[in-house]
């Protein structure tokens, strides 16, 4: 097991195989970093794969402060320090995007060489000039309905995210795996990090990123409609699309082969675009 303390004193779990390129896999919320279990042995062919724990989460420390994207942000940043990583590839799943978009906007590029942004939309309420918003967490009222739910009956909640975030099923012993790990991440973390997470608009900044990014997007999924993963395909300036057409909102665990051979293409400039077409 291996770990980084922070600045603020919270211990960060990640685990890390092959060799190679550095590619850190960051999960969504509520996960944890073991959520790639079908992708890291083929994605550590090619790379040094690290799946981090963001706190709150997994096996990462679980305080009573801190719950904020940008604190998120900062955890990666000391991560990568400490791990002296240089020319990064970051692949945020969901919440994961947000980590790296405030990453960018706080530190710039530092340490990184590209990105990829997996199924996030780059605002979740409604707005009027915003119509692509989260299913069931789309203004403050639902905020807290979300977080009474979770807070009543966690395990009955997991539950629902597993049947809600995959398009296929998964094995009796992925189901145990995942809801395990979900079982981690205490009412208290998520619901306070919902809360921030969940009020950003990041439409301003995503124009203003050039580092080269890969944008993966699922026509299936029941968590966003794929308009609002896809507008960030079409904001940022230095940015391919491919669309996944049978997937959920965990598109790498739906789709891995295709998922594997266009992270893999991205990561060693093969160009390997299957499944690249304009939104629909």
């Amino acid at each position: 097991m291996s770990t980084v303390t922070t600045g603020d004193g919270v211990t960060i779990h990640y685990e890390e195989k092959g060799s190679g390129p550095p590619l850190v896999l960051i999960h969504g919320w509520g996960f944890s970093g073991r959520f790639f279990t079908r992708n890291v042995d083929a994605l550590a062919a090619h790379a040094r794969v690290i799946t981090v724990d963001l706190r709150g989460h997994g096996d990462s420390g679980k305080p009573r402060h801190g719950y904020r994207v940008s604190r998120l942000a900062k955890d990666l940043y000391e991560l990568l320090e400490e791990l002296d990583l240089r020319e990064v590839t970051v692949l945020g799943w969901s919440l994961g995007c947000p980590v790296i978009w405030s990453y960018l906007e706080l530190f710039g590029s530092h340490r990184l060489a590209r990105a990829v942004h997996v199924q996030q939309a780059p605002r979740q309420y409604y707005a009027p000039d915003w119509p692509h918003a989260h299913a069931t967490c789309y203004d403050e009222p639902s905020l807290a309905a979300l977080q009474t739910q979770l807070s009543c009956d966690p395990p009955a909640f997991d539950e629902d995210q597993i049947g809600t975030i995959l398009a296929g099923e998964p094995t009796p012993r992925e189901r145990e795996l995942l809801l395990a790990e979900m079982a981690k991440a205490p009412a208290y973390a998520r619901n306070a990090l919902m809360a921030d997470h969940t009020r950003h608009d990041w439409r301003d900044l995503l124009p203003t990123i050039r580092l080269p990014s890969l944008v993966l997007v699922a026509r299936q999924d029941q968590v966003f409609p794929w308009q609002g993963p896809a507008w960030v395909g079409q904001a940022l300036p230095a940015a391919r699309t491919v669309f996944f057409e049978h997937s959920g909102h965990a598109l790498f665990f739906d789709e891995p082969e295709k998922f594997h051979r266009t992270v893999t293409g991205f990561l060693t400039g093969s160009g390997n675009a299957a499944g690249t077409g304009p939104p629909r």
